[in-house]
């Protein structure tokens, strides 16, 4: 069965036919680090992560982009909060630090790179001046406009017409544009929202000093890491317009060919109705999920809804994952005991548990073929694990050979694919760390209080030696595990 995905460009579910037959490039537009992440970024994170697993799995090379947004007026706002730095270049490594461990908490397979919009200014002022160059741009007071009125198939991503679309940007803008639409590419003056500290950074170009508008800045660097024409880009549903639809517009017209062949567009996580955001405090984050749930559980909860339909969170519906998973482990050790046991015989044959083998692969494949629907693929796994169980609870001699294909199909497929850690859950090793070294620092402290300093330094050394990095804040000390 060939791979069918649904592309929000035409509105469709396609046959998915990249331009290489042997290679993807795939875009996905990444976090800006203006605070941690929480389940609602994870659940995009998770999918993208799924899509990559299983182009590779079908036989494809993927070359897999992600960016970060480290230049933006929210992470400016946070300039001079306690702990996270003096400028907006200060916070936002905070916050890509932090993203980074989260990633690697989830088990996400690692792209090929994590670009930062502050090390591609140069590539964006390329662009931007491409684009005057063509007449799809214009200058005014210093910054740089796209005019939507000369790209004919403006809207097309998102279905709308020009004259029936909403003033993108500031207020402040609106005297400086031709038409309401337009949308900045080059921004004058430093990023100062009201009552932020100083620290917004800016650059020189041709026009002013100032800084890359939010649009332009995926465009160049997809185009600077992959290619003109892409063949998947993903993203949140949030982002189709004005997100990606001015990406396609300043793209196109810059280098007249394709952007991105298949847009792909994951749905909010939604908790009480709304979206799960950081702007509405209504966000579980990432680190506290994995922290209470584990990483095969979080990941079991988000991939039990597929990337495009709605999905909601709540605690409820995260114990119910976490059960499934357990399901799924407990079937996936029952498999490895009793195939690696002296009651798995060469000659013994159970026809039901080879036929739930290969009827196990036959659906994930057509689950994942149709549109990367986890939440089915899941489900033959599970219905793999029923056959197992049935296989030893009424057998006292196993079927090797049966066993052996169950175990292997559990392994390709739900860790291989999904991601799941099937050799054990490790959150469990990771709270323990964790409190662990809760105590030391605990111990420290008293040690500090007593006025011990050599002796608290030691104990900071001595976890520095084992890996653990240790920060003094004013709110109290912090740890990362490296």
């Amino acid at each position: 069965m060939t791979l069918r995905v649904t592309n929000t460009l035409t509105g469709e579910q396609e046959p998915f036919e990249p331009q290489d037959p042997d290679s993807v490039l795939l875009y996905y537009c990444g976090l800006t680090v203006s605070d941690l992440a929480h389940l609602g970024h994870a659940r995009s994170w998770v999918h993208v992560d799924v899509m990559h697993r299983w182009l590779e799995q079908v036989g494809y090379d993927v070359r897999h982009v992600e960016n970060f947004t480290d230049v933006n007026e929210k992470i400016v706002a946070r300039v001079g909060e306690d702990g996270l730095g003096d400028s907006e270049d200060e916070v936002a490594r905070h916050f890509v630090g932090e993203v980074l461990e989260d990633m690697r908490s989830l088990n996400l397979r690692r792209a090929e790179v994590y670009p930062r919009v502050s090390e591609h200014v140069p590539e964006i002022v390329d662009l931007v001046e491409t684009l005057l160059g063509k007449g799809y741009a214009y200058e005014s007071n210093g910054s740089v406009y796209f005019d939507v009125t000369e790209f004919e198939e403006y809207g097309k991503l998102s279905n709308q017409q020009v004259e029936e679309m909403e003033a993108q940007g500031e207020a402040s803008e609106l005297s400086e544009k031709r038409n309401p639409a337009d949308f900045a590419l080059w921004k004058a003056g430093e990023a100062q929202p009201d009552d932020a500290a100083p620290g917004g950074q800016t650059w020189d170009s041709p026009w002013s000093e100032g800084r890359p508008g939010w649009h332009v800045e995926c465009s160049a660097m997809s185009t600077t890491h992959l290619d003109d024409t892409i063949d998947v880009h993903v993203g949140g549903q949030d982002l189709v317009f004005p997100h990606h639809e001015n990406e396609i517009a300043q793209s196109e017209a810059a280098t007249g060919q394709q952007f991105a062949k298949y847009w792909l567009h994951v749905r909010l996580l939604e908790t009480g109705g709304e979206k799960m955001s950081s702007s509405l405090q209504n966000y579980f984050t990432v680190r506290n999920a994995i922290s209470e749930f584990g990483p095969n559980a979080v990941r079991m909860f988000l991939l039990s809804t597929a990337y495009n339909n709605r999905q909601t969170y709540s605690e409820a519906v995260l114990d119910e994952a976490v059960e499934r998973w357990e399901r799924l482990d407990r079937g996936y050790d029952a498999a490895v005991d009793a195939v690696d046991s002296v009651e798995a015989r060469t000659k013994v044959e159970d026809g039901d548990l080879r036929d739930a083998v290969a009827d196990a692969r036959e659906a994930f494949e057509a689950a994942m073929n149709d549109d990367f629907n986890t939440r089915e693929a899941i489900t033959a796994l599970l219905e793999l694990v029923g056959a197992v169980n049935s296989h030893v609870d009424e057998r006292d001699e196993y079927d090797y050979r049966a066993l052996r294909d169950a175990v292997e199909t559990f392994e390709e497929l739900g860790e291989g694919v999904l991601g799941f850690a099937l050799a054990g859950d490790a959150a469990g090793d990771v709270r323990l760390v964790d409190e662990l070294v809760d105590l030391v620092l605990d111990v420290r402290e008293r040690e500090r209080d007593a006025g011990n300093y050599e002796r608290a330094d030691d104990l900071r050394d001595d976890l520095e030696a084992l890996g653990v990095e240790v920060q003094d804040t004013d709110s109290g000390p912090e740890f990362r595990v490296e």
